[in-house]
């Protein structure tokens, strides 16, 4: 289950997301074809966040220089989807400016969580989520209501749901900390406290801003829901041919 796009225009043009976009996907591909152990002494050891190396003092450069580092095209591109779908309505609340260290301080944040979670790690972090993260739960705070489409998959079933942002992301949020639980961060793999701890940062770190807005009033003005019209979408009917059951 992950989501395709919110019901959620914004009404100023997000230059910061599409640079930060450009940016992560230029890096990546600067290094993406050469060699495993080539990325790992050129790109990894040296700009990557090593939760050991900051529990001596070293590499504070890296909370932030690690966040721009992706592992695959995959993990890039899953990253660069929820910051497009979520980035730019908390960009046109916090201006442009105040977006890109809003969204660094998410990155730091979450960067030091994981570093609290497993201090003697020697695995290398990289990724964008935690920073992402913290954008998610600033959106959660603003617009608890606003619908957002998500793809449901199943093994062959697929089908596109619509539901609010508050559900899609609390779930999101409890499988994080769920994950964070269960796994162990110094073997690798999804950092989990990462995430939970950039949406935690996120979210208070809008505080001020839905404060300003109102707080409670913002939401009982607005219904939770955006300002801006909802985005509508039609669904097309599928244009696949239906091949006959042989009998």
């Amino acid at each position: 289950m992950f989501p395709i796009r919110d019901h959620n225009p914004s009404r100023s043009t997000p230059y910061v997301v599409y640079a930060l976009i450009a940016l992560n996907a230029a890096i990546f591909f600067s290094y993406w074809t050469l060699p495993e152990r080539q990325i790992m002494q050129t790109v990894f050891l040296p700009y990557a966040l090593f939760p050991v190396r900051l529990s001596y003092g070293e590499g504070y450069a890296t909370l932030i220089t690690s966040t721009f580092l992706h592992g695959g095209l995959m993990h890039l591109a899953g990253n660069m989807l929820f910051l497009w779908i979520f980035g730019d309505n908390l960009e046109d609340q916090m201006g442009h400016v105040g977006f890109l260290l809003f969204y660094l301080a998410c990155g730091t944040g979450a960067g030091l969580i994981h570093v609290a979670a497993a201090p003697g790690s020697q695995v290398p972090t990289v990724g964008a989520s935690g920073a992402i993260a913290g954008v998610m739960g600033g959106y959660l705070l603003l617009y608890p209501r606003a619908r957002v489409d998500i793809l449901l998959i199943l093994i062959i079933f697929f089908r596109i749901f619509t539901v609010p942002a508050w559900l899609m992301l609390g779930l999101w949020l409890a499988m994080q900390f769920i994950g964070g639980l269960e796994a162990d961060p110094t073997q690798g793999g999804v950092a989990y406290w990462a995430h939970t701890g950039g949406f935690a940062v996120g979210l208070i770190l809008t505080l001020p801003l839905w404060l300003r807005r109102g707080g409670p009033g913002f939401w009982a003005a607005q219904r939770g829901q955006p300002a801006n019209p909802a985005a509508r979408y039609r669904y097309g009917t599928s244009h696949i041919p239906k091949v006959p059951r042989r009998r």
